[in-house]
């Protein structure tokens, strides 16, 4: 079948849009008119080229498949194939299911590429910026074990750990970050458009104001005469920052720097040795034998000093040797998923201790990020609070001298 995009009115006269597929142009029609449609124009849905991850374009932060999409997407097909539907047929009840535009018209080509011959995970590996090689790989496994539903419920459960754990961590950070920016914003004012005009008044004194008050008026000349240069620099230093992090050397440096950082580096390591167990025992419990399951996980992690680490691993386990020892050895990892991984290579678990590992890995950073932001919310209401008080007494302190004076 193929799909159709169509622009129309509906029986009360309201603009209508979006997606119908069918056999021919005609079928389309009567299937709209059918539904109380009127149709203005139509047209057969082309396949358009996949776009690169790096394509920030605003149309395509508009029409992208979300993480959710696919998750809910992948729940539902394993219900359907768990109850005896036929592929291509659990496809076509989830395009009818499916309301976004850009998913809708994803699961139609991989319908219509099944339709025509190819495999599950062949007509997924036509989709590589919405489905990655873990979800294609896990899916092959699923096809040649016969256990594909098995396989799509593991991977759904997989997706939803993933986005609440950056659900979690993204939700505990919100209220700091927002802290800081009005912390800023407020000081910049004060400094800016309010300490100037109050500062006026003291040009009459003739005598020599308080040290508070005169590093007050510096700063606030200072931030007046020369704020666009601070933003030029900034600017500047970030543009150079991440011109340096698209080089080889630079993006290995920074997540270097990124795994050594203080308490940040500590909770970053933790999410991503999480990633990596829970992938590759998600990899390895669905059938996908440990090199190829490697060199995914190897895509998963985002950083460079442990991609290295696990490229290490994946030559020596090649040759032979153990997955714990050239992990042991890149002293990337803890000891804790060190030992873990040793545990489940000798007896024979390994897929049960990698999953034991992420739990433990990820409550760990639940825990880590609530207690930080904990900490940070008072510490910065307290900075605020004395950096306001600093601004508030070095103006009230001359206006006192003043007052002393007159009287």
């Amino acid at each position: 079948m193929a799909v159709y995009t169509w622009n129309g009115y509906t029986e009360k006269g309201k603009a209508s849009q979006g997606l119908i597929d069918a056999s021919s142009l005609r079928e389309a029609k009567l299937k709209l008119r059918s539904q109380g449609v009127y149709v203005s124009s139509i047209s057969e849905e082309i396949s358009a080229p996949v776009q690169s991850i790096q394509d920030l374009s605003l149309r395509r932060f508009l029409t992208r498949v979300r993480l959710e999409d696919v998750t809910v997407m992948t729940r539902q097909l394993s219900t359907l194939i768990g109850a005896s539907i036929p592929l291509v047929d659990a496809l076509s009840a989830l395009y009818d299911q499916t309301d976004g535009q850009a998913m809708k018209r994803t699961v139609a080509r991989v319908r219509d590429s099944v339709n025509e011959g190819l495999s599950f995970a062949d007509a997924l590996s036509e989709h590589t910026n919405i489905f990655p090689d873990l979800y294609i790989n896990m899916v092959r496994s699923g096809e040649v074990s016969g256990a594909l539903d098995v396989v799509l419920l593991r991977l759904a459960e997989f997706l939803e750990g993933q986005h609440r754990l950056r659900s979690k961590i993204s939700a505990a950070m919100i209220y700091p970050v927002f802290l800081l920016g009005i912390s800023f914003l407020v000081l910049f004012y004060l400094l800016v458009a309010v300490v100037p005009k109050v500062v006026s008044m003291f040009e009459t004194m003739e005598q020599v104001l308080p040290l508070p008050t005169r590093i007050l008026i510096g700063a606030s000349d200072f931030l007046a005469s020369t704020w666009w240069l601070i933003l030029l620099v900034f600017g500047g230093a970030g543009y150079m920052v991440m011109r340096w992090k698209k080089t080889d050397r630079g993006a290995m440096g920074f997540d270097r720097l990124r795994l050594r950082a203080p308490i940040y580096g500590v909770i970053y390591r933790k999410v991503s040795v999480a990633r990596f167990a829970r992938t590759l025992g998600t990899l390895l419990a669905s059938g996908v034998p440990i090199i190829d399951s490697l060199r995914i996980v190897k895509t998963v992690v985002q950083n460079r000093v442990m991609e290295h680490a696990i490229e290490d691993a994946i030559t020596e386990v090649m040759d032979g040797s153990s997955i714990a020892a050239p992990l042991k050895k890149s002293g990337v990892f803890p000891p804790i998923i060190i030992h873990m991984i040793s545990v489940g290579e000798k007896s024979g678990s390994l897929e049960e201790m990698l999953m034991k590992a992420a739990d433990a890995f990820e409550e760990d950073v639940e825990t880590s990020v609530a207690g930080l932001t904990s900490l940070l919310e008072p510490l910065m209401i307290v900075i605020m609070g004395v950096l306001v008080g600093f601004v508030v007494l070095s103006i009230l302190m001359p206006m006192l001298e003043m007052s002393t004076i007159v009287r």
